[in-house]
């Protein structure tokens, strides 16, 4: 009798734990746990951020016109030149042979020149001794002392000695043609022979030089790059890729500051010069050159390093501050529930489709939000124009999103009595953490008021949202 009363009470002592623990998880699942945070006030900024590549304002790469064997380097990297410094020498024993080869060459033509003109005096006097023969010979045929064929004769010479003349005239001419061919030979074997002499075009630095002592350099196809030389050092540009989403806000003298990894607790500030037209596409996203120009009195940056570039485009002062993540929230309610809570705040109920997302998102987009997009799509260092090339088509997408949403939103204000309250405010700027409120359209919404970010049910709830959709708050 007490086995069985022992077995009954270990049944019964089973029976209510296992109660116990089913009513804690139905409890845990009905309860909801919002994650609020704080109506801010100061300052907020609008940038657009980007990366891009140092460079000089004027590089030029200097190369060599004729192939052969670099025989002397006169500079290497960091080498300071003038214009017209030599820089380097390609051994010029062939182009010295071959400018004497073209100079013997000139001296023969001159000499044939020299030999058409006396063949040309030549010439003429056979003329002049045939004509006068002639001249001789026509009275005595008249006269009948001398044939009608030795007459013939006379004339067939002077026509041959006229002739003559027209040849070694055409001689001299063509003699005369060699001379400046080979002329122009020698200009050519000295022009080659000057250019194994390599000048710097200008005044700079040798940023890269590509050649050493005995390597050749073939220049038959293109011409090969020796050296690069920056103009000066101390006035640079920087080359950023911005999104086409953000090129209409930037203007030619916009102030910029930018940052680069060799020094990262400076900040360096430079100045908007030009926005190219010419686009570049990169998986579907457009971006444009913006050539930023700034000053670099120590010579601190060096052409290629990577600049992390901030570009204000908008600021607000001293403005109540509401998060992002307040304006993407919707409750989880039922549809009669919700219109109820607009209606007791005074609001048109918006569309409910989308509604009954994970936790608490109610599945509303930053389109229906008003402007609640630009804390998802908040740019990383390194990205240009914050497009990553492997989703940049998406992050694109958010970016015009945010851009070009209404500036009319509802946020969910909790009341001390843990009851929510609908607001509706319009939107200004944003810093893609927080948005400027501009005006509260309908109902009351204070600095240090608490706004909900986000919310989850019960305890066991495998939903719980993450960063910047509802979830820990910030500054609690």
């Amino acid at each position: 009798m007490n086995k069985a009363k022992k077995i009954w009470i270990a049944l019964l002592i089973v029976a209510v734990a296992i109660g116990a623990i089913a009513a804690r998880m139905l409890t845990g699942h009905d309860s909801t746990q919002f994650f609020t945070e704080k109506v801010g006030r100061g300052d907020i900024r609008d940038v657009v951020e980007a990366t891009g590549t140092i460079n000089a304002v004027i590089t030029v790469q200097v190369g060599s016109q004729v192939s052969g064997t670099i025989y002397k380097l006169y500079a290497d990297f960091n080498s300071h030149v003038k214009k017209d410094q030599v820089v380097a020498r390609i051994d010029p024993s062939l182009f010295e042979g071959a400018l004497l080869q073209a100079k013997a060459d000139l001296e023969t033509a001159r000499a044939n020149a020299s030999a058409a003109k006396a063949n040309l005096e030549k010439a003429k006097a056979a003329e002049a001794q045939s004509r006068a023969d002639y001249e001789r010979t026509k009275p005595l045929a008249t006269q009948g002392v001398m044939s009608a064929q030795q007459l013939d004769v006379s004339k067939a010479n002077e026509d041959a000695a006229v002739s003559a003349i027209s040849a070694a005239d055409a001689g001299v001419l063509q003699a005369d043609a060699q001379v400046n061919q080979k002329a122009a030979a020698v200009t050519v074997a000295q022009t080659n022979l000057d250019h194994t002499v390599i000048r710097a075009p200008i005044d700079g630095v040798v940023v890269s030089r590509n050649v050493d002592i005995g390597q050749t350099v073939a220049a038959s196809l293109q011409a090969p790059t020796l050296f690069t030389i920056a103009q000066d050092l101390t006035k640079m540009q920087v080359y950023t890729k911005t999104d086409e989403s953000d090129v209409g806000q930037i203007k030619s003298g916009q102030p910029v500051t930018f940052k680069v990894d060799a020094f990262p607790n400076d900040e360096f500030r430079g100045h908007v010069s030009q926005i190219r037209m010419n686009a570049t596409t990169v998986q579907n996203v457009v971006t444009y050159d913006t050539i930023i120009e700034f000053d670099n009195p120590e010579l601190k940056l060096f052409p290629g390093m990577t600049a992390y570039v901030t570009i204000p485009v908008a600021s607000a002062h001293d403005v109540l501050k509401v998060p992002n993540a307040a304006l993407r929230y919707k409750p989880d309610l039922k549809p009669e529930e919700l219109r109820q809570l607009y209606s007791d705040a005074g609001i048109n109920p918006p569309t409910m489709r989308g509604q009954g997302g994970q936790g608490g998102q109610g599945g509303q987009s930053a389109q229906q939000r008003g402007g609640g997009g630009g804390g998802d799509r908040q740019r990383q260092p390194g990205q240009a124009g914050g497009a990553n090339p492997e989703n940049g088509a998406q992050v694109q997408q958010q970016r015009r999103e945010a851009r070009g949403v209404s500036d009319v939103a509802v946020i969910w204000k909790m009341l001390p009595t843990k009851k929510l309250e609908a607001v509706q405010i319009r939107t200004g700027i944003t810093d893609h953490a927080t948005t400027a409120l501009v005006q509260v359209l309908k109902g009351q919404i204070n600095e240090g008021d608490q706004v909900i970010t986000g919310a989850t049910k019960g305890q066991t709830s495998r939903n719980a949202p993450g960063p910047g959709f509802g979830g820990p708050p910030r500054g609690r």
